[in-house]
């Protein structure tokens, strides 16, 4: 260690305690670790347990040269997981900061801190019967729920969006100062959970996908328990499909008749879910061979596509609402509907006639979209982890597991598209040459967003320990999103390698967000690269290394 790590060291040791700063060659190797193979190796890993502590940090380091990466959860898998885009960053860990301090039942909110996850605030929600649902992401019961939100992630219910469903943030700003956004730095607001804007500049949304301050508490809307819920599914034989499905479900976006997300996953998708990769079958052939795909997708009754979703609110809305979409998918396949109740008889009976083609069938549904069904409820689970084990060789784990543990490669792209088949298609067009050429599976989902956009949600997934196939996924990520950026589909998110494509010189916007970086932060110590410019602008590890 350098001694101006070493000086890093001792000034958080002194700030917050030597028990919440650790520098351990061991410490650092398990942050180091990526899924995506574009690891970071941290200087140290320091362990606030309070806004107060946060401010205590960001104090103690002040012109130190050093660079501070908060994370709540760590598990922002495929887009950096943990790793911070400089090399030698201070990671600053909020996964003790994990109080629910408050659940309102009546105007359906809570305030948490960084470190609840979503299986956390889940089991907080059912144990004390509040009756209220949460929005949940795939990304497991450990994932960060603020994490997501100040990442603008989004999840499955009508509350998908979580930056446009929360409130309220609190952020420690580079000098240690504390803003409270929206009507929250009036100490004595009434609505300042409840009402997005506050008076004045409304200033929320400066603190996502930026690093102008760290986030230390947020307030999130929750969905009272509707009267019925009716998941369903539909699954389309023609790969041309895929079009159509997008153009029949956006009136029915648009006019309300669905208000949460509709997921339209590619057979690809489904087959990681339910297995690994037919190593036997294909003859160790990478990708997938069209007959072999075909003839799994006919054994497990798939289709080329398959769409879910689910409608709640009142018994006549629903009913409503199952005629509107048998009608508006009519001619395009079959759609099925299930609620808790047909969901435990398909259970029990996929049991007992397991042997038979109907059984496996049914079995094979439900475990490939039983998460999907409970998510779509708000409950969240780790199966959806299962998928980053497909092409991981000799991989037998009978839970679900930390990718980071199983040697899986995972990286993400996601681009917005308006809600039109023929976008739809141009993205599909794009993106599966690319993969087919660099050795990859197709892994594709088209997810409705909102009443008139989508996000495509494509990655590759690869096994880390075989060198060719990380090099592939690699030249995939690079190829696809240059293309996809150069025909105009942007993703709305970004790992630390594309966030340096979405900053074209000269570009008034992130001249106006360097501008602000400049005022907040003019040090560059708050997660430096991310998303903003480094301002001395080194883009390089070796220019932010403490050794």
């Amino acid at each position: 260690m350098t001694t101006a790590a070493g000086g890093v060291f001792e000034a958080i040791k002194a700030a917050i305690g030597a028990d919440a700063v650790d520098n351990s060659d061991a410490t650092r190797d398990h942050y180091a670790r990526s899924t995506g193979g574009f690891a970071t190796r941290p200087a140290m890993v320091c362990y606030p347990t309070s806004t107060e502590q946060v401010q205590a940090v960001v104090r103690a380091v002040q012109g130190m040269d050093t660079v501070l990466y908060p994370i709540s959860g760590g598990c922002n898998w495929g887009y950096g997981d943990a790793c911070a885009p400089t090399e030698g960053a201070v990671i600053m860990d909020l996964g003790r900061m994990n109080r629910i301090l408050e659940v309102d039942t009546d105007l359906a909110y809570c305030v948490i801190e960084p470190g609840v996850s979503q299986g956390q605030l889940y089991k907080h929600l059912q144990d004390n019967n509040t009756g209220l649902w949460m929005d949940s992401t795939a990304a497991g019961l450990k994932a960060s729920l603020m994490g997501n939100t100040v990442d603008r992630g989004f999840g499955h219910t009508r509350y998908a969006d979580h930056y446009l469903t929360s409130c309220g943030f609190e952020i420690v700003l580079a000098d240690g100062r504390v803003l409270q956004t929206g009507f929250a730095h009036y100490e004595n607001a009434h609505a300042k959970y409840v009402y997005r804007h506050g008076v004045g500049p409304a200033l929320d949304g400066l603190f996502t996908q930026s690093n102008f301050g760290i986030v230390t508490r947020i307030a999130l809307w929750l969905m009272p328990e509707p009267e019925e819920f009716a998941f369903f599914y539909f699954r389309a034989p023609e790969k041309e499909a895929l079009g159509p499905i997008i153009d029949a479900l956006r009136p029915l976006r648009l006019h309300g008749t669905l208000q949460t997300a509709v997921h339209v996953g590619n057979d690809m998708r489904l087959l990681a879910a339910a297995r690994q990769y037919p190593w036997e079958e294909t003859g160790g052939t990478t990708p997938m061979p069209p007959e072999v795909r075909k003839k799994l997708r006919d054994d497990l009754s798939a289709g080329c596509w398959t769409a879910s979703g689910s409608l709640a609110g009142s018994k006549a809305l629903v009913r409503e609402g199952k005629q509107k979409l048998r009608s508006a998918l009519k001619g395009l396949g079959k759609i099925r509907f299930a609620n808790d109740q047909t969901l435990a008889i398909l259970k029990n009976s996929s049991r007992l006639l397991g042997f038979t083609k109907w059984g496996k069938d049914w079995a094979y549904k439900l475990g490939t979209l039983g998460p999907n069904y409970g998510m779509l409820k708000g409950i969240p689970t780790d199966e959806p982890l299962r998928g980053s084990q497909w092409r991981v060789r000799g991989a037998k784990h009978a839970a679900p597991q930390d990718p980071r543990d199983t040697n899986a490669g995972v990286l993400w792209l996601a681009p917005v598209m308006p809600a039109r088949g023929r976008d739809a298609r141009a993205v599909h067009d794009i993106v599966e040459p690319i993969f087919l050429r660099n050795g990859l599976d197709p892994l594709m989902t088209f997810t409705t967003i909102n009443e008139r956009s989508l996000v495509a949600i494509l990655n590759a997934a690869f096994d880390r320990t075989v060198p060719e196939e990380q090099e592939g996924a690699h030249r995939w990520y690079d190829e696809a999103s240059t293309a996809l950026i150069e025909a105009g589909y942007i993703p709305y998110r970004a790992s630390p390698q594309t966030m340096p494509k979405l900053r074209p010189e000269g570009d008034v916007y992130w001249d106006v967000a360097t501008a602000i970086k400049k005022t907040l932060d003019p040090q560059d110590i708050l997660s430096r690269g991310r998303y903003i410019p480094p301002l001395n602008g080194a883009n390089g590890p070796e220019d932010d290394a403490h050794e």
